[in-house]
């Protein structure tokens, strides 16, 4: 199994970034899928994650309005567009693919994580 992210980079405050993450070798469909960051010198935390159907999201309360988590089960990709971003959004992004009942926020339940992706927003 393998989930690439990609789509990172250096932002203004104000500014938008898409991140995709690309699934292989899993059944990308029977998945809800997941967006985690990791700020420097902080934990890992939970910051969007979206149903196996595309027909449920949830969204952490510091991005909500700002982020959209989506997914193209025919592209075996999730997507998380962020939008009006500010500095304390600066973090490596992980996503990751959950095989459980429900979608949720705990890190423990996700069964893969992808590498991660640099997102920095400048003030």
């Amino acid at each position: 199994v393998q989930l690439q992210a990609s789509g990172g980079g250096l932002v203004q405050a104000g500014g938008s970034l898409r991140l995709s993450c690309a699934a292989s070798g899993l059944t990308f469909s029977r998945y809800h899928m997941g967006w985690f960051r990791r700020a420097p010198g902080k934990g890992r935390e939970f910051v969007a994650a979206v149903s196996r159907s595309d027909s449920n999201a949830d969204y952490a309360d510091s991005v909500k309005g700002r982020f959209t988590i989506s997914r193209d089960n025919a592209k075996n990709t999730a997507y998380l567009q962020m939008s009006s971003l500010k500095p304390e959004d600066t973090a490596v992004y992980y996503c990751a693919a959950d095989r459980g009942d429900y979608v949720t926020h705990s890190i423990p339940a996700y069964d893969y994580w992808g590498q991660g992706t640099q997102v920095t927003v400048s003030s």
